[in-house]
């Protein structure tokens, strides 16, 4: 059963037929990691490093838990949970911190996105104002309600563009990973119809990230993470289009997460817990 569990997981990234090179002038290629105690944080699908709470890492988890997330320190030490009232945790898959509504607040976006049958006729994003970790519960979220223009697609990886606020998804498990986006300022009280804007040269992305100054991208794969610099100011569809840089990276297990550090120095991964093996925050030291 092992066996065949880290065969299917080394099998995820066989659709990935750009072939980058390495770039290990940008980050290190081996990561500072720190282990996660057993029970706390078993299936992490999405994190998010914290601005209002200087060294926390907010997590989210998939399908199957409490609709909730919680706060680690950047040392992989658990700190507390939180509830998010009035939401549902269907299949959560990602989550990003970033600008919203309200100007001066910081935001969580959480991706109601996943859809392993593709069957779903809809999704969604709950976005609320970033907690503090001495809260219990966040009151409301708004839900960003959201449909194809193409049918189902199942989705584990988006980003939010700092500059725009605008949303985009990258999906799974199309043969090649498809981009759509959500313009800001997404209507609460109907469901958006995303816009579709090219598709990229692999498969198989599980999260995605952007810096805070909205220059670089990352997507990442069970087996690989994609990276690129944006060319001044051109939008991140346009970036995206372009070819990408493979960074050094020891694949995790179920390797489903990752962000960049709030001062850019680095990024940080996290898995969901494999069969026998520990889960581990790692961070790639920004050379």
């Amino acid at each position: 059963m092992i066996y065949l569990l880290l065969f299917m997981l080394l099998s995820c990234g066989k659709h990935e037929t750009t072939k980058p090179n390495v770039d290990a002038a940008l980050f290190e290629n081996t990561p500072v990691s720190y282990p996660i105690a057993p029970g706390k944080i078993d299936e992490a699908s999405g994190i998010a490093v914290s601005k209002l709470n200087p060294g926390k890492i907010w997590v989210e988890q998939d399908s199957g838990n409490p609709p909730e997330i919680s706060a680690i320190d950047t040392n992989g030490n658990f700190v507390k949970k939180i509830l998010i009232k009035g939401i549902t945790n269907r299949d959560w898959e990602d989550m990003a911190l970033a600008p919203g509504p309200e100007a001066g607040k910081n935001y969580i976006y959480l991706a109601e996105t996943g859809d392993n049958n593709q069957k779903d006729s809809s999704y969604a994003f709950y976005r609320f104002v970033e907690p503090s970790v001495t809260s219990d519960m966040v009151a409301t979220a708004d839900k960003l309600s959201f449909k194809y223009p193409d049918g189902s697609h199942d989705a584990e990886a988006f980003f939010v563009n700092p500059s725009t606020k605008d949303i985009y998804i990258i999906t799974k498990r199309d043969s090649q990973s498809r981009v759509y986006r959500l313009p800001y300022p997404q209507d609460i009280s109907s469901t958006i119809i995303a816009t579709y804007v090219g598709a990229l040269p692999f498969s198989g992305a599980t999260s995605s990230a952007i810096s805070t100054d909205g220059t670089e991208i990352m997507i990442k794969t069970y087996a690989a993470i994609y990276y690129w610099k944006k060319n001044g100011g051109e939008a991140p569809e346009t970036t995206l289009m372009r070819s990408a840089t493979k960074l050094g990276y020891q694949m995790e297990q179920q390797g489903e997460a990752i962000t960049f550090d709030e001062s850019n120095s680095g990024f940080y991964t996290l898995s969901e817990k494999p069969l026998l093996n520990p889960v581990n925050l790692n961070f790639y030291k920004r050379k």
